[in-house]
């Protein structure tokens, strides 16, 4: 049983990572004003949010999985606790770091009516700092991994992914700003 979850851990983990990419990939798109006539932002925003709650979804996964395989020294206090873990205590604290940063954009976006749209915005903005840190504790715990070379190519493709769509955010001037000069 302990090798069936030690198995689902690192999936929903891999699958977190996958989708939590796209998230940030759609929302540097979705802040440079892109869309088409088949990807109107609608779409784009949608989407987004979409596989953001996936995202959370494996994520969650990953941790109950890691959590109650046993396998390793990881209590609940590990996942939200930075490096307390008696396994990996870096690699497992940069992955609480990440959780904590995911779950002050969850808590705020769960709040965002009711909360002043400046605010809002500067807290999710803390999506680009969660992505990078969560991507560390991914290429920090691949050196245990058999599948090694897959991984280290899946997050190589990852960042590739994420640093394309910043420098179409950063190259492009959004509608907004042109009308706002």
């Amino acid at each position: 049983m302990s090798s069936a979850l030690w198995y689902s851990s690192r999936a929903a983990g891999i699958v977190a990572l996958v989708f939590s990419t796209a998230v940030v990939v759609l929302g540097f798109l979705n802040f440079a004003r892109f869309s088409t006539r088949r990807w109107p932002r609608f779409a784009l925003a949608d989407l987004h949010r979409n596989l953001a709650l996936a995202s959370l979804a494996f994520l969650a996964a990953h941790i109950v999985f890691a959590v109650v395989d046993g396998y390793v020294d990881l209590g609940w206090l590990a996942v939200v606790i930075p490096f307390v873990s008696g396994y990996e205590p870096f690699w497992i604290g940069i992955g609480a770091v990440a959780v904590d940063l995911l779950l002050a954009i969850v808590v705020t976006s769960l709040l965002r009516t009711r909360m002043p749209p400046r605010c809002w915005r500067a807290v999710h903005w803390l999506a680009y700092l969660c992505w990078p840190v969560a991507l560390a504790h991914s290429v920090g715990l691949v050196a245990s991994d058999k599948a090694r070379p897959l991984l280290i190519a899946l997050d190589i493709a990852c960042l590739l992914a994420v640093l394309a769509a910043a420098s179409v955010r950063f190259s492009s001037t959004s509608p907004d700003a042109a009308l706002r000069r």
